[in-house]
């Protein structure tokens, strides 16, 4: 930090550059900027380890924005420290097309560790940062080399406070002590409807303390002095740690500071005026002087940090090249070079035992199967391992963040995916993570972030259909499957049998982009014989796994309807209708293909049939308004599991008279 500069100017290029961008969008939040602006120069300019030039260096200390609504902030700080973030970027802010949007977003900006907007989940992403970073140092660092050696810093609000989500996720980092994670609470009182005395009289304090942190209280969060002790005490703390600053919203606004009116609205020239005079910022709009462009710069002091850890690094290669070449692999995100080898010969595997299980078991064994050439592997369930079948033998649980490879996230379910993105975010690890399919509306919005965030995420799914039986229909997914499929960039898959289990796991690893959902039967299923067409069929989300000379009618369908279809192509022929099977375990991947797959599968002209023990709206697509979807129109019922099969129609008997029907349009 320039000493020779006040730092309160320094505090105050944020609050004009947030002032004057949201201005010129004539949209945005000030309120949270201008009120954390002097806690952004503690952090930044005192504690914060980063280099602008290399965005993704790896030992960087990773900055979440949690309260991402105040997205200028982050802004500000990346471009006065030297980031690829121009003055012309920071007037195109909310723009089209611009780098920097209303709210942050990862892979978009230089500098943004995480896309932040949903509140709570940022805060929920640093929790997985933490322990990525705590389990890494534990498996790779060695006595005088501490190669894994970082922060994780989150700036968080009352809404984040208030998001559910937030009690999950902090509860495990206590539970886990990552005593490199820092929250830093701007306490401000004030949300959009007000005054939050009104809906939020928690003992902030005594929540954190009763979750294991150290808490920090009562800090000025206008005292840049107070808040860089904070964060050096925080630092000594085997615990994570929460600091509570005090703050007032929108500060420096002669008029509108501590208002509501603040939070989410432009100031307005006169009010922007009167603010400039009151901190005693003369610049123009979007004009930063030289020397706090001089103070705020970290090139240099970056430079000299990533150029200090590549030296370390090289060293730690010398004595440790085996432990290095890991470490740059996983770092890098590159899977290993026997992968493919080892999938494909699971898959071989598969095809000849002809296991009758079911697909969770099928995914169970998968997994046993992938282990051993990926040691990135970080499993885990929602309390229920026994059930979704995450585990694997020789995988070792992760207890109060000690080394391992298995999280028992707790009855969690939207933490463990949110937690998920953030160990991908951070890198070094590939998680994945189960719960009842019926429970994914709990992580929904999480998957929606991976989705966006591109983190390759990889959702275990189990009980997925009225297969469930007996515990009725709370438990009983109908709409989930489809409603998974509706996220866009999400690949779904509902595979049949060991083998397209098989496949599907080779897919969800490999593919680094997409994050993937595996829904999966309790029930066991049959296995089916395949050519190899057939399998690099599975591999498209669709494809002909039985056919007929001159077809007349095709029957499509995913999961354990699959062995339906198979029955009910054999009863259509014995009475003289030559029916096609299409198995289709991912429609998003099926949807890829080129047209002339697609219609290879699915010729046009041929009356189709849709079967899934799921809603029925989403096949409409596939089989057109003249076809037949057996499928779910309502909730299920408590009974034994073939006992609704039967109530709800999934029998041969009707997927023949379906299949005639549409034969006679």
């Amino acid at each position: 930090m320039n000493k020779t500069l006040p730092v309160t100017k320094m505090a105050g290029a944020i609050r004009a550059l947030a002032m004057d961008a949201i201005q010129k969008a004539n949209s945005g939040h000030p309120g949270m900027p201008m009120g954390m602006a002097d806690i952004a120069v503690a952090l930044w300019a005192g504690h914060y380890q980063h280099n602008p030039a290399n965005p993704q260096w790896f030992n960087r200390d990773r900055f979440i924005l949690s309260n991402g609504h105040g997205s200028m902030l982050h802004y500000a700080l990346l471009h006065l420290t030297g980031y690829d973030v121009s003055i012309e970027d920071l007037k195109q802010f909310r723009q089209f097309g611009s780098k920097t949007p209303g709210h942050p977003e990862v892979h978009m900006t230089p500098g943004i560790d995480t896309t932040t907007g949903p509140l709570g989940q940022g805060i929920t992403n640093a929790v997985g940062m933490a322990l990525a970073e705590k389990l890494l140092a534990q498996e790779f660092n060695r006595p005088g080399f501490d190669l894994v050696d970082h922060y994780t810093y989150v700036f968080m609000g009352d809404g984040c406070m208030m998001e559910g989500i937030s009690h999950e996720a902090c509860s495990l980092a206590g539970t886990w002590k990552l005593n490199k994670l820092i929250a830093l609470y701007d306490d401000n009182g004030i949300s959009i409807d007000g005054n939050v005395s009104g809906w939020l009289t928690d003992d902030t304090q005594k929540r954190f303390e009763a979750y294991g942190w150290n808490v920090i209280p009562a800090v000025d969060g206008h005292d840049i002095a107070a808040v860089d002790n904070a964060i050096t005490l925080a630092k000594q703390s085997d615990k994570p740690t929460l600091i509570i600053c005090k703050t007032v919203i929108g500060k420096g606004s002669p008029n509108k500071a501590g208002l509501n009116k603040v939070h989410g609205a432009p100031l307005g020239d006169e009010e922007i005026a009167a603010t400039r005079k009151a901190i005693g910022w003369d610049a123009a709009p979007f004009a930063i002087p030289q020397d706090v462009y001089d103070a705020w710069n970290a090139k240099a002091t970056g430079a000299e940090r990533e150029n200090t850890w590549n030296a370390l690094l090289a060293n730690y290669a010398k004595q440790y090249p085996t432990e290095a070449a890991e470490f740059s692999r996983r770092t890098a995100g590159i899977l290993p070079e026997k992968l493919d080898e080892t999938i494909d010969a699971y898959v071989t595997d598969c095809l000849a035992k002809k296991e009758n299980i079911a697909t969770r078991k099928a995914s169970q064994n998968a997994i046993q199967a992938l282990a051993p050439v990926l040691p990135e592997f970080l499993g885990g369930s929602a309390d229920l391992t026994g059930s979704n079948l995450t585990n694997w033998q020789g995988c070792i649980p992760v207890r109060e963040g000690r080394l391992g490879n298995y999280i028992s996230y707790g009855v969690r379910e939207f933490g463990m995916a949110a937690i998920m993105n953030g160990i991908v975010l951070h890198g070094g690890y590939l998680p994945f993570g189960g719960t009842f399919l019926t429970f994914s509306d709990y992580c929904r919005n999480a998957i929606r972030m991976s989705s966006l965030m591109q983190t390759g995420t990889i959702y275990v799914f189990t009980h997925d259909s009225i297969g469930v039986g007996e515990d009725g229909p709370t438990h009983q997914p109908v709409e989930h499957v489809s409603s998974m499929r509706l996220i866009p960039g999400v690949d779904v898959w509902r595979p049949c049998d060991t083998v397209e289990t098989a496949v599907a796991w080779g897919e969800a690893v490999k593919n680094r982009k997409k994050p993937t959902v595996l829904a999966l039967t309790r029930q066991g299923l049959p296995c089916f014989d395949r050519t190899p067409e057939q399998v690099a069929g599975i591999r498209k989300g669709g494809y002909v796994l039985k056919d007929a000379p001159d077809a007349k009618v095709i029957l499509i369908a995913t999961g354990s309807e699959v062995s339906l279809a198979m029955q009910a192509a054999d009863a259509l022929a014995g009475k003289g209708i030559a029916a096609r099977v299409v198995s289709m375990p991912s429609t998003s991947l099926f949807d890829r293909q080129d047209v002339a797959y697609r219609e290879s599968v699915l010729p046009k002209g041929l009356p189709r049939v849709a079967i899934e023990a799921g809603a029925v709206d989403y096949w409409y697509k596939y089989v057109g308004l003249d076809g037949a979807i057996i499928g779910m129109t309502g909730f299920g019922e408590s009974a034994p599991a073939g006992r609704l099969f039967t109530h709800f129609g999934f029998t041969v008997d009707n997927v023949v008279a379906k299949a005639e029907s549409v034969l006679k349009q």
